[in-house]
């Protein structure tokens, strides 16, 4: 499909422009955040008019909740592989299969999120913000899914391979979460050790494996030290 922008007389792709307006709006969400973002810099980072913007998305907050669903479908991929082997697994699935299980989703989140700078910013406006922004735009679908892993996470702390007997849930949040505090705590770390090596490939690396394990070991029971627990 195709059809004439208005103004310019030339003609663009509908899918094509779409995607450009939000590869600029997730340019500057990330930049000044929701509140300080302005339409008229998204069109102009674009190149398109703004009459376009809101033809396609209708308001400044229908745009922003486009750009975060482009993102949770990208991340939702990790989430549905990870449960899918969780479910596979589910009836001989002891601490160390978890664990692994975990770190490999942490690992692939952390890569995500290493690859896609400007979502992790946005997320980390949000996280200053209070989530208020995310909380206009969550879905009903968004909801469903929570409900729907959480019986799994729950059947996974009754058994006795989750360590805490805090809500699962808000367990994994916080696992993802570091991700992100690792990723914006960088620039410190550089400023205080401006020697060290904190952002080759191979350091990246290295730094998805220690958040994965790190959070890992932190959130699934160590079963040596329970059975020896359990043996006293």
């Amino acid at each position: 499909m195709t059809e004439t922008r208005h103004g310019l007389g030339r003609i663009h792709d509908a899918k094509g422009a779409r995607e450009a307006i939000l590869d600029a709006a997730e340019k500057v969400f990330a930049e000044h955040g929701f509140d300080g973002t302005r339409v008229d810099v998204i069109a102009a980072e674009s190149s398109y008019n703004k009459g376009l913007l809101f033809r396609y998305f209708g308001s400044k907050l229908d745009l922003y909740a486009a750009v975060i669903r482009r993102a949770d479908e990208q991340t939702r991929i990790l989430q549905e592989q990870s449960i899918a082997h969780l479910l596979d697994r589910a009836a001989a699935l002891d601490a160390d299969s978890l664990r692994d299980l975990l770190q490999t989703y942490l690992k692939a989140y952390f890569d995500y999120l290493l690859t896609h700078p400007l979502i992790a910013r946005i997320y980390l406006w949000e996280m200053a913000e209070g989530w208020k922004t995310y909380a206009q735009i969550v879905s009903e679908r968004d909801f469903d899914e929570v409900h729907h892993l959480k019986p799994l996470l729950s059947r996974l702390q009754s058994i006795g391979l989750v360590r805490s007997d805090l809500d699962p849930f808000f367990q994994l949040i916080t696992a993802e979460a570091y991700s992100l505090a690792y990723l914006a705590c960088l620039p410190l770390a550089r400023l205080f050790s401006p020697g060290e090596d904190f952002t080759s490939l191979d350091a990246m690396r290295r730094a998805g494996e220690y958040n994965a394990q790190f959070v890992s070991q932190g959130l699934i029971i160590d079963p040596t030290k329970k059975k020896v627990a359990d043996e006293n």
